[in-house]
């Protein structure tokens, strides 16, 4: 099957990140996967939720918009409907639970990280490339806090990252753009450490059930992308290092 891109059906998009993007942030990144333009912007506060004060831990939760000509066609911002859309809702959620199964909350403190992710371009996969970029922009945040000695060290429990995938023509795709998005029968988005465990799975049959060997299919070609993604983003964090 020749894709719209050109792509073989294992293969990413151009991945590009930016560290650093936003110098007023703790923590920041940029990225391009293709055509989809995604950063992330850590605010960090000396408070937690209610509901955790005066048990040491700390929280990262997520907010997650996308700019209203970052589609083909105009969206109205979610500020003047008067209310955060469910597919809002849903997608900051997920960045949440995401970064936070990246960090020992405990050693953080009772501190909470605000992960901000909006959306310049979209063309598939902006829920699993805000993760993959908000994870940098974790790290980056947790070593500004290091080397503010607010912190002992940087605690990181290990890298997370995420990517779409799916059935395309009965063909199994990695990395979905939005024309084989909107034509999938079937999409999963998937987030995954580098331990090899999941995070979360998010699968739909868009046209008729799928079977299990299918779902085997999809898991393993989504892992090999996102052990892609850990490269970059190791290789992101190198130069910064240096």
């Amino acid at each position: 099957m020749l894709r719209i891109d050109g792509r073989a059906f294992d293969a990413l998009r151009p991945v590009r990140i930016t560290l650093g993007y936003m110098p007023y942030a703790e923590g920041s990144a940029f990225i391009e996967i293709g055509g989809t333009k995604v950063i992330t912007a850590v605010s960090v506060e000396e408070r937690v939720p209610a509901f955790l004060r005066g048990q040491g831990s700390g929280w990262i939760t997520a907010e997650y918009a996308m700019l209203p000509r970052a589609t083909a066609t105009r969206s109205a911002r979610e500020v003047t409907l008067g209310r955060v859309q469910g597919r809002s809702q849903e997608i900051q959620r997920l960045i949440g639970r995401s970064l936070r199964a990246a960090v020992d909350l405990r050693a953080l403190g009772e501190r909470t990280l605000t992960v901000d992710c909006d959306v310049f371009q979209a063309d598939g996969g902006t829920r699993t490339a805000a993760i993959t970029a908000g994870y940098l922009a974790v790290v980056q945040a947790l070593r500004t806090l290091a080397n503010r000695k607010l912190i002992r060290d940087v605690p990181v429990k290990y890298a997370v990252g995420a990517i779409s995938v799916g059935i395309v023509g009965g063909k199994p795709l990695l990395d979905l753009c939005y024309e084989e998005d909107c034509r999938a029968e079937v999409d999963f988005n998937v987030v995954m450490t580098e331990r090899g465990e999941f995070v979360e799975l998010q699968g739909t049959a868009e046209t008729r059930p799928f079977p299990r060997a299918a779902m085997d299919t999809m898991l393993e070609l989504a892992e090999k992308g996102i052990r892609d993604l850990f490269e970059a983003q190791r290789a992101v964090l190198r130069t910064a290092r240096s």
